[in-house]
């Protein structure tokens, strides 16, 4: 068999697997690599769902592969482990023929610095093909993926029954979730979409979302149901100077133009204003967009409400972004909630009496949501809680935490396909 050519889907799924594992590239970032755009759309989708299924599966593959080895592969066999991988991702849960995956597999190592190991490959694949789907169905697939600290965070907050719930919808790729600027049913309908309770609108996953009806014309843009919360919980903004403190990517921000709010889009970050700018564009949308740091920032005025979705670790999206598991850690989460408290307290002065703060972050960890809250009222903040209602988010009041804040999790609406993990709170600020 002669060796897989550089440029083929799985040799480049190797490559991009490398870039995440070892060198801590994000996916979302690996997967604009150029050699995609010149693979055939299947090659092109079948190269996304590898790469996004092995890092979902990332511990149950591991823990198979220790088990087939007598001792770890050695030092600069990093190629040929993570080949490997993906061999095992297609043989047992992509449903790839086996001769094809274990084929497949030996060739990406043969004729290369790694040929040494395609034997060891070979081996450990077939004995998998016989083994592996038994092993697999008795492993504990929510506590093998999750990371250590990540499991014991979720335990604590919600429970081993929660965090196994949780941990079984990111193994689960995520649907496409839609914000449009007008008509629902109309779109529903176009884009052979669902309506869910929260009026979002919902597709299967796959196909080039550019190339469907409405988006050159900026009918709709992707926003998770989930995401799509927290900025309609600041009520009519119709006509009220409204600040979106952490605005790109943008799209709370989106829905805050199209509400009609005199919006302030501030982000420190030049490079994602630009993609925002360019939606805005898109959308025949307007703000005012202001590079700026919103810590240090001071408005003009102050505004009648503002939305600070701050930045997070962003471990309620791993359904969507299965590589934050293996990128995040918990001093990261603790950085970043110093950096979190920092923020609220710079709102503060941003909003006029009476106006209203919704704080929110798209994480799963209780340092980065409640407990932020909890400090921030405590430490006699001149805010009180607005309670969130059942009717403000589809009448779903499991959505709802006993304080009255929106706390959204990967299970949630899980027989129609899952929404990400959202906190927020509702403040006003009091003279």
């Amino acid at each position: 068999m002669k060796r897989a050519s550089s440029t083929s889907p799985r040799a480049i799924a190797v490559d991009l697997l490398s870039m995440v594992l070892d060198k801590g590239r994000l996916l979302d970032d690996v997967l604009d690599d150029s050699r995609l755009s010149r693979l055939e759309d299947r090659d092109r989708g079948f190269v996304r769902m590898l790469l996004g299924t092995t890092l979902r599966r990332l511990g149950q593959i591991d823990t198979l592969i220790e088990h087939c080895l007598d001792k770890p592969m050695r030092a600069g066999a990093a190629g040929a482990e993570h080949a490997l991988r993906l061999g095992i991702c297609q043989l047992l849960f992509l449903d790839v023929a086996p001769h094809a995956a274990i084929s497949t597999t030996v060739d990406l190592v043969k004729g290369s610095k790694l040929a040494g190991f395609a034997k060891l490959l070979n081996a450990v694949l077939r004995r998998l093909d016989r083994e592996g789907r038994d092993l697999a169905a008795a492993q504990d697939a929510g506590l093998l993926n999750t990371p250590e600290w990540l499991w014991r965070s979720w335990v604590k907050a919600y429970g081993e029954d929660g965090a196994h719930a949780i941990a079984a919808a990111h193994l689960i790729e995520a649907p496409v979730d839609i914000t449009v600027a007008a008509d629902s049913a109309l779109w529903a309908e176009r884009l052979e979409a669902s309506v869910l309770p929260t009026g979002s609108l919902r597709r299967a996953a796959g196909g080039s979302v550019a190339a469907l009806p409405g988006f050159d014309d900026g009918a709709w843009w992707i926003q998770d149901a989930a995401a799509a919360l927290p900025a309609r919980l600041l009520g009519d903004v119709r006509g009220k100077a409204v600040a979106d403190l952490c605005a790109a990517p943008g799209g709370k921000a989106l829905q805050l133009a199209v509400a009609g709010a005199d919006l302030t889009a501030l982000d420190r970050s030049a490079k994602r204003l630009v993609r925002f700018t360019a939606n805005l564009k898109r959308l025949g949308l307007k703000a005012k967009v202001v590079e700026a740091d919103a810590g240090a920032w001071t408005p003009p005025a102050p505004f009648d409400a503002i939305l600070l979705d701050a930045p997070c670790s962003a471990t309620g999206t791993l359904r969507r972004h299965p590589d934050v598991a293996r990128h995040k850690n918990p001093a990261e989460v603790m950085k970043l909630a110093g950096v979190q408290a920092r923020l609220l307290q710079a709102a503060i002065p941003m909003l006029k009496p009476g106006g209203t703060l919704v704080y929110c972050t798209c994480s799963l960890e209780a340092e980065e949501g409640p407990e932020q809250i909890a400090a921030l009222l405590a430490g006699g903040a001149p805010l009180r809680r607005v309670p969130i209602r059942p009717e403000e988010v589809g009448g779903l009041a499991e959505l709802i935490t006993p304080e009255g804040d929106l706390r959204t999790l990967p299970c949630h609406l899980a027989s129609q396909g899952g929404m990400d993990a959202f906190f927020a709170a509702r403040l006003e600020k009091v003279s």
